[in-house]
């Protein structure tokens, strides 16, 4: 029976091998569990599973075979759900309709019509092409279907808004979270440079051996700094808008390095980094801080991380006045590449599935721009941007 286990765990792709199962077996013979499925899976996951990041498979596995349960390939692919992008009226329009529905010619002239239906519209509209309403296919409102257009009020659906007419107020990211920080913790290992700075705190117990035989016998405690991780991290976290759907897995992260780090700073921003940047959600309108100054606090031997889905329209990149929130007097590349030059050991960490980052131009381009060091935020993807950082 349990050579069809092994086969199994094989087969949901486990990178197991013969001598874990002869582990195994081992147990079971000297009867270190019996009579028990709950204390069986226990333990054969203990003897076959050697890597945290397999935990999720192995249980599909052995649910499946013990349980009949229907194994889920590629879990992964139902992370990020596919009919919230599509309300069911959108699914009605033809090809021919969505091909007649098309931007109003760059990013000018759509802020200039936005400003000409502000000076002819008298009142509410719902459905049509043309006026500021919900639903229809116009490029000013929401609710409804255009491919570039100003969201002004309501949530959006497509994120390809070009600016957002809303002040929306964003959460902190929390560092109390635990579950499932441990694993991130593993993935980040490879970004130690360990050093012992600060008071003497800890016992030396070699030095102390040492001194007490050479007093003769009298103890002589000797004490140490204790070991920190001496890597300098600076962090800036894309929040709001299309990343509220990965709060839970970007908290995990914030929450790892947090304590993986002594030396870690923060910062928030929204899509792209601009002439601001702030530390507080809460109060990011009345207390920004200016890009300059964080620019000029802290040295080049900081490693940056950036994190975000890089996912919004590709003005905010490349035109001044592009961003959603407000006019801004200078692209997001030029503000992003600043920060590149002062950091040359950084890495963006992207939470959408990798295989979809070829179907968004933001994506592209930002990728672009950090050379290729773009990691999707899973537990290897962790694992290959901290090696890439650490080199």
């Amino acid at each position: 029976m349990l050579i069809d286990f092994f086969y199994t765990l094989k087969k949901a792709g486990l990178p197991v091998t013969v001598k874990e199962l002869l582990t195994l077996l081992e147990a079971l013979d000297k009867q270190v569990v019996f009579a028990s499925i709950d204390d069986f899976y226990l333990l054969s996951r203990l003897c076959m599973v050697k890597d945290e990041q397999h935990f999720d498979r192995f249980d599909q596995a052995f649910g499946h075979y013990f349980h009949n349960l229907e194994m889920v390939q590629g879990l992964e692919e139902f992370l990020i759900p596919h009919d919230w992008l599509n309300p069911e009226w959108v699914n009605n329009l033809t090809d021919e309709e969505k091909a007649q529905i098309e931007a109003l010619g760059g990013f000018d002239k759509l802020m200039e019509t936005l400003k000409k239906r502000l000076e002819e519209q008298q009142g509410k509209h719902q459905g049509g092409n043309k006026w500021i309403g919900t639903g229809g296919t116009s490029p000013f409102g929401h609710g409804g279907y255009n491919p570039e257009g100003v969201r002004i009020g309501g949530p959006g659906r497509h994120q390809r808004a070009t600016k957002v007419w809303e002040k929306r107020q964003f959460k902190n990211l929390s560092d109390e979270v635990e579950i499932g920080t441990r694993s991130i913790k593993m993935a980040l290992r490879h970004l130690r440079q360990f050093a012992r700075t600060g008071a003497a705190e800890e016992l030396d117990l070699d030095d102390t051996i040492r001194s007490t035989a050479k007093n003769a016998g009298l103890l002589d405690l000797k004490m140490r700094p204790e070991k920190h991780n001496a890597v300098k991290l600076l962090m800036f976290f894309d929040v709001g808008g299309s990343m509220d759907y990965h709060i839970e897995q970007v908290e995990q992260l914030f929450s790892a390095a947090r304590s993986e780090f002594k030396h870690l700073e923060y910062y928030y921003f929204h899509n792209c980094v601009y002439e601001h940047l702030w530390r507080d959600n809460s109060r990011r309108w009345d207390q920004p801080l200016n890009t300059y100054d964080v620019l000029n606090t802290y040295g080049e031997d900081y490693r940056v991380i950036f994190v975000g889905d890089a996912a919004m329209s590709p003005y905010e990149l490349t035109h001044a006045g592009g961003s959603v929130e407000h006019m801004n007097q200078e692209a997001g590349l030029i503000w992003l590449q600043r920060l590149l030059d002062k950091w040359p050991k950084h890495a963006w960490l992207n939470p959408i599935r990798q295989d979809y980052w070829d179907y968004t131009h933001s994506t592209q381009i930002l990728k672009k721009v950090v050379d290729g060091r773009m990691y999707p935020m899973t537990l290897s993807g962790i694992e290959a941007m901290a090696k890439s950082l650490s080199a």
